[in-house]
């Protein structure tokens, strides 16, 4: 493993009951950088996602996290070790207000703290009083990335981030998405969106039926049109 890696998975397989799903998935992340997983759907995306974070065992191959292999880990002393997933779809604490769903995430001595993330997402300071059930589903977004980031994440996982959004609400998020990264937590990113992930991430990885079909950088995988084609149904001219 290269010393400034902070994630690596070395030919991991997982199955959902007696159907194999991850046919040995290896890929990495460094220190600072977003990686992007794309694919179609059902290709095996959200489930490498809930493999690193245990929430679906590994039957064989290995998830190793700042040198440390992750394996018999369970999913709370994974996020312990400082993993952070915010799944697709958000776990917001219907019933409980914005600062409320923060605050009972909230770590101490986690470099993010309430008023950091206020301060990045000023819309949640305005809805702080609101109940989680009453916002709009790019506020809850927001609000499920910022409870995310006050456990201190020295890895961030975004599942689907910008699905079911407005335009608006996608280009906001993208350059919020952008800040964190550049605040130093390398960030994983499952997205559907192909111009999302050319914004936000240098190097991206295509899963097709469980396996890894493509490893490179944005200039590789733009240069590429039947690549983009087979794998993601793209027409893109280059």
């Amino acid at each position: 493993m290269r010393t400034d890696t902070v994630l690596e998975l070395r030919d991991v397989h997982a199955a959902y009951g007696k159907s194999e799903v991850l046919h040995g998935v290896s890929l990495h992340v460094r220190a600072g950088e977003i990686v992007s997983i794309l694919g179609r759907n059902g290709m095996g995306k959200t489930t490498t996602l809930n493999a690193i974070v245990g929430l679906l065992p590994v039957s064989a191959g290995s998830v190793h996290f700042e040198g440390r292999d992750l394996a018999g880990m369970g999913v709370e002393a994974i996020a312990q070790a400082g993993i952070a997933l915010v799944p697709a779809d958000r776990g917001i604490f219907q019933l409980l207000s914005v600062e409320e769903n923060i605050c009972i995430a909230l770590r101490r001595h986690a470099e993010w703290t309430l008023e950091g993330v206020y301060r990045a997402f000023p819309r949640l300071r305005e809805r702080k009083r609101n109940l989680g059930g009453a916002l709009s589903g790019g506020e809850q977004q927001m609000l499920a990335m910022a409870r995310a980031l006050v456990q201190g994440p020295r890895l961030l996982l975004l599942d689907e981030p910008t699905e079911g959004l407005a335009p608006v609400i996608v280009d906001e998020l993208t350059t919020l998405i952008a800040d964190v990264g550049r605040s130093g937590v390398p960030i994983v990113m499952v997205e559907q969106s192909f111009e999302v992930c050319e914004a936000l991430a240098g190097r991206h990885y295509i899963l097709e039926e469980g396996r890894v079909v493509f490893e490179g950088t944005t200039a590789e995988l733009q240069s590429d049109a039947g690549l983009l084609q087979r794998y993601l149904g793209l027409d893109v001219e280059t």
